[in-house]
């Protein structure tokens, strides 16, 4: 039985929440507002999660969450001078660094038990909530993960008389070469801006080069390694073989080239399914998709992997209580699923369940792709993220990630010409002084 959007979450507003079972403050018999955070800006996403949240409002008459939509760009700042003001919001979408820049604002409330709970029902895939369990508790409820790939263009490759897949990074930049060499297309568009979209893509070339650890089981800065000038080498020549402008990259610009034409590959998480058709005007088939090459020898499959989760801002247990069904609203069944096709292929499930949800799989989008999706799904078994690797959590990160010193690593190679040894050994310097300042 196929269900539509509308069937799947609107047609749950009939169910009858049973809120604050067994409690008996005054306040729990008068409507509890709730303010929501998130920083997903495309308006389909939006949209979406907007009506995920509406279907909760008419489900019940206890609880009205209002949906307020910031960027990433300033999603630091925002969070920390509303704490500031005392007008933080009650619930805020996260990822696994964020989580620990908040908690360190004081305004952060544990959810181990509903984590708990959820995973007895629902069982969490552990890529996807391990990162947000430190001192003992959970603080944060995943609810949809990320992962990065190399995205190609079939119908250039056979223009470009390429007949497979690159698997290895030498086959990769022989790939991007070959198409760049009549000068009519470039053979690759990576980002080198100073921001998140470059730490994400660099990172993936460390995971599978070995260098996924910048941290050691102390906290000490370990990315000056020969792992790490493998990776940086690599990137350095992709972006030589990118356009001329890709030092102000971030995420858009790769996609956009891709999709016109004019970039025949790029790596990038799973937003590209969607609107693939629609503005390259070539049929699905000619999109391709495999996992990040690697190294000839000495390196590992991976990618970088983001857990995007929710956490509870408020030390109120009413509000508390009234978050927590939302979330659980959130997670259950194909409404779950109908959550994740706000971004078909970006938004990939957290849960088992979430894999079993008709709503999910019955997406025209994932539909077509449903063999890339399988196999996206499939690799986040082999994802990582910097500062959450080896099973501890180093806080520290955030100081590093909120200066994009990954990316600014990749800068001084290209804008400062270091090479790529000069260039690890500064940001080796940059993120100790980092983490000193942290301290």
């Amino acid at each position: 039985m196929r269900l539509s959007f509308v069937s799947a979450v609107l047609g749950f507003a009939c169910v009858s929440l049973s809120l604050f079972a067994g409690g008996t403050d005054e306040r729990e018999r008068e409507e509890v507002r709730l303010v929501l955070w998130h920083q997903e800006q495309p308006p389909h996403r939006v949209e979406r999660f907007n009506a995920v949240v509406d279907a909760f409002n008419a489900a019940q008459d206890r609880i009205s969450v209002e949906v307020q939509v910031g960027g990433w760009d300033t999603a630091y700042q925002r969070v920390s001078a509303a704490a500031v003001a005392g007008q933080a919001p009650d619930l805020m979408f996260v990822i696994p660094d964020f989580a620990l820049t908040v908690r360190e604002l004081g305004i952060a409330a544990p959810v181990t038990d509903l984590v708990r709970e959820l995973d007895d029902r629902h069982r969490f895939i552990s890529a996807a909530k391990d990162p947000y369990y430190d001192d003992g508790e959970y603080w944060a409820v995943p609810l949809f993960g990320m992962e990065q790939v190399l995205w190609y263009r079939k119908d250039l490759f056979r223009e470009a008389g390429i007949t497979d897949h690159p698997a290895t990074w030498e086959q990769l930049v022989a790939a991007a070469e070959r198409i760049a060499a009549n000068g009519e297309r470039y053979g690759i568009a990576v980002p080198a801006g100073r921001n998140l979209a470059s730490d994400q893509v660099v990172y993936s070339f460390m995971v599978t080069s070995g260098a996924e650890s910048i941290f050691d089981r102390d906290c000490n800065v370990t990315f000056d390694t020969p792992e790490t000038v493998r990776a940086l080498a690599l990137y350095r020549r992709l972006v030589a073989l990118s356009p001329a402008d890709a030092t102000s990259y971030a995420w858009g610009e790769p996609q956009a080239l891709f999709n016109s034409g004019e970039a025949v590959m790029a790596i990038e998480k799973g937003q590209y399914l969607g609107p693939f058709e629609g503005e390259s005007g070539r049929p699905a088939d000619d999109l391709g998709m495999v996992r990040i090459p690697l190294p000839t020898a000495g390196g590992r499959e991976g990618t970088i992997y983001y857990s995007n989760g929710v956490m509870v801002l408020t030390d109120d247990p009413v509000k508390q209580r009234a978050a927590n069904e939302l979330i659980r609203f959130i997670l259950s069944g194909d409404r779950y699923g109908s959550f994740l096709t706000a971004e078909p292929g970006l938004f990939l499930p957290t849960t088992v369940s979430g894999l079993e949800s008709e709503s999910f799989w019955d997406d025209p989008i994932v539909t077509t792709y449903r063999d890339y999706i399988e196999d996206m799904v499939a690799y986040s078994d082999y994802g990582e993220l910097f500062g959450f690797t080896g099973g501890y959590i180093c806080p520290a990160i955030s100081a590093i990630s909120q200066q994009n010193l990954l990316a600014q690593t990749v800068q001084q190679m290209i804008v400062a010409d270091m090479t790529p040894e000069e260039a690890a050994a500064w940001g080796q310097a940059q993120m100790e002084a980092a983490v000193r300042d942290a301290r």
